[in-house]
């Protein structure tokens, strides 16, 4: 009753080795294999399919727009650099001017300077002059007095008496 009754066909399809190549049982494998592949392709081709296509297209066109977007910024980039150079060489040119024309106006004022203390120095010397000459004068004037002075004083230590102002004359030829 729980037994069940093994078959003349299961003992053979047993015996025989693989079911697969049971030639009773291949319309109906063949059959299913036909609608497994059937339902495997509708699947694949209206359900996946599909959406790893949308992902990929996705993901091809976010690449794409993420190349177009770092070229535009290296330009971006490129032009900002471009312009800092030329803000640079300008800021740099002007520094220069500014420099070149300090310099020049030190430059001279220094002359200007030097000119004047070369004026006022010279003014100077005039006027030293002016007086060395004048002292030398007063000095060559006196030279004469100041000669009988002494030649009197040196006779006076020789001779121990002081010589009268017409010998001091005739010993100065004078």
């Amino acid at each position: 009753m729980a037994e069940e009754k093994i078959t003349a066909a299961d003992a053979a399809g047993a015996s025989a080795g693989m079911p697969q190549f049971d030639l009773t049982t291949f319309a109906s494998q063949v059959t299913w294999l036909i609608i497994t592949f059937g339902i495997l392709y509708f699947v694949l081709s209206q359900l996946i399919l599909p959406k790893i296509e949308n992902t990929l297209s996705n993901r091809h066109n976010r690449i794409a727009d993420d190349l177009d977007t770092a070229s535009r910024m290296q330009r971006e980039a490129e032009e900002a650099e471009k312009a800092y150079e030329r803000v640079l060489a300008d800021a740099k040119a002007k520094a220069h001017n500014v420099a070149e024309s300090t310099r020049a106006s030190i430059n001279e004022e220094i002359e200007r300077e030097v000119a004047a203390a070369d004026s006022e120095a010279a003014a100077q010397a005039l006027k030293s002059e002016a007086k060395i000459s004048d002292i030398r004068s007063a000095a060559l004037s006196n030279i004469d007095t100041i000669a009988k002075d002494v030649a009197s004083d040196i006779i006076k230590k020789f001779i121990g008496k002081a010589p009268t102002a017409a010998q001091l004359k005739k010993i100065l030829g004078s």
